[in-house]
């Protein structure tokens, strides 16, 4: 059902509400039967006069999934159907209709008819004069009530036939104003939508024959190409499919198909046909609303929503640059609107489930390259030593024969200075003896609690062990130093304890 904020039908020049259109919104103003938008701001009328911007087309746009305009021309579309926009492929082809800008962007004519209706309605809620009696008063109320929830009929004259009841008058309690996100894209990228009443699954799987069928509606012009921009899951198992035609010349340049022009080719009655058989229930531009179009949406609120709630939700509007003031007219459309929030809410809650999954991938992508990064740091100081002791052997074969220069004997004093320090009692060989000392400690206390071990890093204990070697090699080499001293002094005393006369002899 959709639901239409337009004035009930006439026979005046207003626009009436003979068909409803397909989707869940009927829009701002009045439908046609031709109407293939969900939410229009305009409708054609049987009058001669043209609308607020004085042309005799309405340049359609749309709001997302549920909103979008109707033309009141016939547009043609193909080679075979006229040139004249660049190319030769798209022609618009003016009908001898004249159509008028109803809804928000034009003021209906006052007619007799209108007037009656609004004295009839008074009567209803007011006064009823059907029965005579102080049953009227109760059959107000009645009318009241009906008035209020926008469906019934309501009678108050045996002589003049009920008024109707709808949503949209302005008695009618169950309304609100909500806001939409305004289109951004232009014209010139020529995106139209299509819902399809099909899962998106099945539009994906066979995407490529949709494009076909698509590009066979258009005529089967070879300078045409169908692309799809994008599908979104839409409520009830529906799908919408954002298109745009691309059409290529003999030179060798192309461009996009303006998206009033593919539109208004899609609303021609035989190529709507093609389309419903297809599955498409709406079409819809997604082009920008022009400054004037906003200004005049804002200016005038829609039919039967108090002009006060209009004015507080202008007010009251998160991001007037961005969003929209769109009315809400009983519970069906509050139900829509809930839908398509709860499959948006799902469609970010499945792309924060995506997200999550990518960062948790690449976290543990994380921790594997530092471990590698950690591996490979260790490889290169390894390989540093490496080609450092080929670098010592070679640069020693080099130099084997030759004298030592100046800079290699500087070296050699800082080496020696270097090593006389860690020899040195009071520095680093004290604090070697204290580490030693801990270890033996540390070696006691591991036979007593033999649960606890400790580990001395190899390089540290590399070091130990030649520092202890070097050490050994120097008491060896004093021990022998002490023997040798030993022998001479025990030749000098036996020399000493000699007679002299024997050493006399000896000497003669």
């Amino acid at each position: 059902m959709a639901f239409n904020f337009g004035a009930p039908s006439g026979t005046s020049g207003t626009a009436a509400a003979t068909a409803a259109p397909v989707g869940g919104f009927g829009g701002f103003g009045t439908t046609s039967t031709t109407a293939g938008s969900a939410f229009s701001f305009s409708a054609p009328t049987n009058t001669g006069t043209t609308g607020l911007f004085g042309g005799t087309q309405n340049k359609g746009f749309g709001f997302g999934t549920g909103f979008g305009t109707t033309t009141g021309t016939s547009t043609g579309l193909g080679t075979g159907l006229g040139t004249g926009l660049g190319f030769g492929g798209f022609n618009t082809q003016q009908q001898q209709q004249q159509t008028t800008l109803g809804g928000l962007f034009s003021q209906p004519t006052q007619a007799p008819t209108q007037s009656n209706q609004l004295i009839n309605t008074a009567s209803a809620l007011s006064a009823p004069t059907l029965l005579g009696d102080e049953r009227d008063a109760i059959l107000a109320k009645w009318n009241q009530l009906q008035a209020f929830w926008g469906t019934g009929k309501g009678y108050f004259n045996n002589n003049i036939p009920p008024v109707e009841f709808t949503q949209e008058n302005p008695f009618c309690r169950f309304k609100a104003v909500g806001y939409s996100c305004m289109p951004s894209n232009k014209d010139e990228d020529g995106l139209v939508v299509l819902v399809f009443n099909k899962k998106e699954t099945e539009i994906r799987s066979q995407q490529q024959q949709l494009v076909e069928s698509l590009h066979k509606v258009l005529g089967g012009n070879q300078t045409l190409t169908v692309n799809v921009e994008g599908t979104k899951t839409l409520p009830d198992d529906q799908t919408e499919v954002v298109i745009y035609v691309v059409e290529r010349s003999p030179n060798g340049t192309s461009r996009r198909v303006p998206a009033t022009t593919l539109y208004a080719h899609f609303e021609q009655a035989n190529i709507k046909t093609q389309l419903q058989q297809l599955g498409v229930t709406l079409s819809m531009t997604r082009t920008e609303l022009s400054p004037a179009q906003i200004k005049q949406l804002l200016q005038n609120p829609p039919a039967g929503v108090d002009p006060i709630i209009w004015e507080q939700a202008k007010v009251d509007n998160p991001d007037s640059e961005k969003l929209i003031p769109v009315p809400m007219v009983g519970f069906k459309e509050l139900l829509r609107r809930l839908k398509v929030q709860d499959q948006m809410t799902k469609q970010h809650q499945t792309r924060l489930d995506i997200i999550s999954e990518d960062i948790s991938e690449l976290q543990k992508n994380q921790t594997t390259s530092v471990a590698k990064i950690a591996q490979y740091k260790r490889k290169l100081m390894d390989l540093s030593h490496r080609t450092l002791q080929v670098l010592i052997k070679q640069e020693i074969q080099r130099k084997s024969g030759y004298a030592i220069q100046a800079d290699e004997e500087q070296l050699r004093v800082q080496l020696d200075t270097i090593q006389g320090e860690l020899n040195a009692p009071t520095q680093f060989k004290g604090r070697l003896n204290e580490l030693m000392s801990q270890i033996r400690m540390q070696n006691h206390f591991g036979a007593v609690r033999s649960e606890e071990r400790y580990y001395i890093d190899a390089d540290l204990l590399r070091e130990i062990k030649q520092h202890l070697k070097q050490q050994q090699e120097g008491l060896s080499h004093l021990i022998s130093i002490i023997k040798d001293d030993l022998e001479d002094i025990k030749l000098v005393e036996h020399g000493l304890n000699e007679p002299i006369h024997i050493r006399g002899g000896v000497f003669s």
